[in-house]
């Protein structure tokens, strides 16, 4: 198993980062590789909500369903794969000020087992470092253009 975390500040309010990530339409915007995230059912946030999701990592393709397990508005969303690729994201806010947050990843996935695991992990971890820079920077910057507009 593989555990990341990370993290950074944005120069915007709490509920301002929070909204942005939470609104599942936007992650393909900043997430790295993220190519489909869209809501099975009618509940498209929140505790409970569920997405079918795939991400592209070098040249292979990952799918997975994720359920949102943990969600407390304006401070933690947590996400648990249910099928597919197994992984785990928990996503805390902290306010720093009235115009600053800061955020906290911890991202955990397992490679399958045997030979295919291996290869699985020889293709995508060197991706990894660079999809985690790209990540954060363009939330960043996305979330603190969508709080100079308002």
């Amino acid at each position: 198993m593989v555990h990341i975390q990370h993290t950074s500040t944005c120069k915007a309010p709490i509920a301002v980062a929070f909204g942005y990530i939470d609104d599942y339409r936007t992650a393909p915007e900043w997430m790295f590789g993220l190519s489909k995230f869209e809501p099975i059912g009618d509940k498209d946030h929140g505790l409970g909500a569920v997405y079918d999701g795939s991400m592209k990592l070098g040249p292979k393709t990952l799918h997975s369903t994720v359920e949102v397990t943990g969600w407390e508005q304006d401070k933690l969303i947590a996400l648990d794969s249910i099928k597919g690729f197994v992984n785990q994201s928990t996503w805390q806010f902290l306010s720093r000020g009235p115009e600053e947050t800061e955020l906290k990843v911890d991202f955990t996935y397992e490679l399958p087992g045997g030979m295919a695991g291996k290869a699985l992990g020889r293709v995508i971890e060197p991706v990894i470092s660079i999809a985690i820079k790209h990540t954060e920077h363009t939330l960043r910057d996305n979330v603190e253009r969508l709080y100079a507009k308002r």
